[in-house]
């Protein structure tokens, strides 16, 4: 626990904003870049495959897709396709594997793509590149990836420096759900990206939004707002410290929220959210974590998590685990039910965590999973990607429970029997 070094999992030639683990194929999906200005860092999406080798993780590149001048800062996956928050734009790609045929050869650095998506770098060995000699002879049988773009819609329209800050697909992927820097939400039908609403949610910034299940939608603004919306209906706007009379109006503000299965209990639903101090002072205030009844919006527990001031929040698929990351680097892991810290990294990062994301717990992903209760990945402005690992927390099996209570229901009998002669 604290300051400890976490190796690097796989390492980008620039600043990393989202992850994602596509179910599936177990496929993690990294992007960012330097965005429009001329500094000489591209912008682009990375493709890794994901390896437990010895008990420990790798990742190899297997596709590098450029994205021209424009970064990806946010973005949601849905099947195999990708919504990527682009400046003002989200824009649709589809992606998938290719197989390379057996006997099929490395094609030359240069030959039929980029040099970095023809020769990719490896963790651990040489960049496979030709060019003449043995290493153009070499058989690459690492699956290529195919990337397409499907569709792109106008997400945010603010007269000046538009910019989507958060994309989320329905449960049922009939609806894509973007906001901006405007304020506004927009839902649009998904596959065919016809706009079905848009509006105004929050005064200024929508920092976060999540869409439960039944297609309620929640949203965070920088306005210290957070609301339940149903179309574009105000459902609710939450106040988690009603019960805090020591936490005045505005001196907090929502940073992120996120819905969450309940673990073994089908028919119920939480939200989680992270408040933080809205000003930063020399003896910084702890930031709050708050669960909510994900059906009728009570507050169910609040509790502190940190006095760095948390920029993400992740939750695992059953709904056992929270994921936090702060603006100094530092990456946690909670329990969900009790909002007990379980894990804790002081400055994984150099600098501000900007995504995190669980291992899905599809077949695909236990493979990687390994002898792990859990795993997850962050990534930050310090173009590093990490995974952090919960072991398995020992348990005993219930029929040695049972039995240690036999033993001990007899002992006591004994005792009784010597202390009190005819007891039995």
């Amino acid at each position: 626990m604290g300051r400890r070094k976490i190796p690097d999992l796989y390492r980008a030639p620039f600043p990393l904003y989202t992850v994602h683990v596509h179910p599936e194929t177990g496929l993690v999906i990294t992007a960012g870049g330097g965005g429009a200005s001329k500094t000489g860092i591209k912008n682009g999406v990375h493709f890794l495959s994901l390896e437990l080798n010895g008990g420990q993780h790798s990742a190899t590149l297997l596709h590098s897709h450029d994205t021209d001048t424009r970064a990806t800062m946010n973005m949601a996956i849905g099947g195999g396709v990708m919504a990527a928050g682009q400046d003002g734009n989200c824009s649709l790609m589809r992606f998938q594997q290719r197989p390379l045929k057996d006997g099929r050869k490395a094609e030359a650095k240069g030959a039929g793509g980029d040099s970095e998506q023809a020769a990719p770098r490896r963790r651990g060995g040489r960049r496979q590149a030709g060019g003449g000699g043995d290493e153009a002879e070499t058989r690459d049988e690492t699956p290529q990836m195919s990337v397409e773009t499907v569709g792109e819609v106008c997400s945010d329209r603010s007269p000046t420096d538009a910019l989507q800050k958060v994309v989320r697909f329905s449960a049922d992927l009939k609806l894509l759900v973007t906001g901006g820097a405007d304020g506004h939400v927009r839902v649009w039908e998904y596959p065919a990206l016809k706009e079905k609403l848009d509006f105004k949610a929050h005064d200024g910034e929508i920092e976060d939004l999540d869409i439960s299940p039944d297609n309620k939608v929640v949203t965070v603004g920088r306005d210290f707002a957070c609301c339940v919306w149903s179309n574009d209906q105000l459902v609710v706007g939450l106040r988690w410290h009603d019960n805090l009379p020591h936490i005045a109006d505005k001196m907090y503000r929502y940073q992120a929220c996120r819905f969450a299965k309940v673990e073994d209990q089908t028919d119920a639903l939480r939200l989680y959210t992270v408040q933080i101090p809205h000003k930063r002072d020399r003896r910084p205030p702890p930031c709050y974590l708050t669960k909510w009844d994900g059906r009728n919006f009570l507050p169910l527990l609040t509790k502190t998590c940190s006095t760095e001031v948390i920029s993400c929040l992740a939750v695992s698929d059953s709904g056992t685990f929270l994921g936090l990351g702060t603006v100094t680097g530092s990456v946690s892991i909670y329990i969900a039910f009790s909002l007990q810290s379980l894990y804790y990294v002081q400055e994984a990062h150099g600098i501000v965590v900007t995504d995190l994301a669980f291992l899905p717990e599809s077949p695909q992903c236990r493979a990687i999973l390994g002898n792990n209760e859990a795993a997850m990945l962050s990534v930050a402005v310090d173009s590093r990607c990490k995974m952090h690992v919960l072991p398995n927390r020992r348990s005993f099996p219930m029929w040695l429970v049972l039995l240690l209570c036999a033993v001990m229901v007899v002992a006591v009998v004994l005792l009784l029997q010597h202390a009190f002669p005819g007891f039995i």
